[in-house]
């Protein structure tokens, strides 16, 4: 199983040049690194322009990059109508080329108060509509409520991102010991076989060890996607 490395911008960089300017470094610097899967999620605004620079065509056993989106709204036209002012639909991302989203990220239930519900229906838009939902959770009975109605079937483009509150943004990861605890913990909740990432504070210090001590199929990273020379050393260690 390849390792999957998920770059989240958050609400960075600021203008459409600097966007294109990350990408190009990453893609650049990813070239000749092996067997791993990237997705760069930047702001819905850069998605178009990222598109059209995402590998046109992918070679065998290197690095491939995907475009994912920073979140999704529920409802899909036009059976469900248009009039929700300022929303994304699942596929209007499909049309931009995405294949990843990122659901129910702390920030997202932080500031915007988005509830279990409100993350379960996204869900299901999203695998309903073929994206690959990348569900963020701080704790184990956050996937249960997450997955009510959902097939068993639609879980394979299911993964799961254990993200810490304490660890996000804070320069403070997780401890080995602790991650590799929940991820036993979550293998034994949702009882299937999907991806894992760990997501908080990942560096190129401790990326490896993520995956090869704590048994992540892949991390989950924010600032450090940012910023080229980094993220590149942590696919690398990975």
């Amino acid at each position: 199983m390849k390792p999957l490395i998920v770059a989240n911008w958050k609400m960075n960089p600021q203008t459409m040049a600097e966007a294109k300017q990350i990408f190009d470094l990453i893609k650049k610097g990813v070239k000749n690194a092996k067997n791993t899967e990237v997705v760069i999620c930047p702001p819905f605004v850069f998605l178009s322009i990222i598109s059209n620079v995402v590998n046109p065509r992918q070679e065998r056993g290197l690095t491939t990059i995907k475009l994912g989106a920073q979140d999704v709204f529920w409802e899909n036209p036009p059976a469900g109508g248009g009039a929700f002012t300022g929303e994304i639909s699942a596929k209007m991302l499909k049309n931009l080329g995405c294949e990843y989203v990122i659901i129910g990220h702390s920030e997202r239930r932080k500031y915007f108060k988005e509830t279990d519900e409100t993350i379960n229906k996204k869900l299901k838009s999203a695998l309903e509509n073929g994206l690959k939902a990348i569900l963020c959770i701080d704790k184990k009975s956050q996937i249960k409520n997450a997955l009510k109605g959902i097939a068993r079937q639609q879980l394979k483009n299911l993964i799961l991102a254990y993200e810490p509150i304490f660890a996000i943004g804070t320069g403070k990861a997780c401890s080995i010991e602790k991650a590799r605890e929940m991820n036993f913990l979550i293998r034994k909740t949702i009882k299937t076989k999907i991806k894992i990432l760990y997501g908080g504070s990942v560096n190129s210090q401790n990326a490896s060890d993520f995956v090869k001590k704590a048994k992540f199929h892949g991390l989950l990273i924010g600032k450090a996607s940012l910023e080229p020379k980094e993220f590149v050393k942590i696919i690398e260690t990975v």
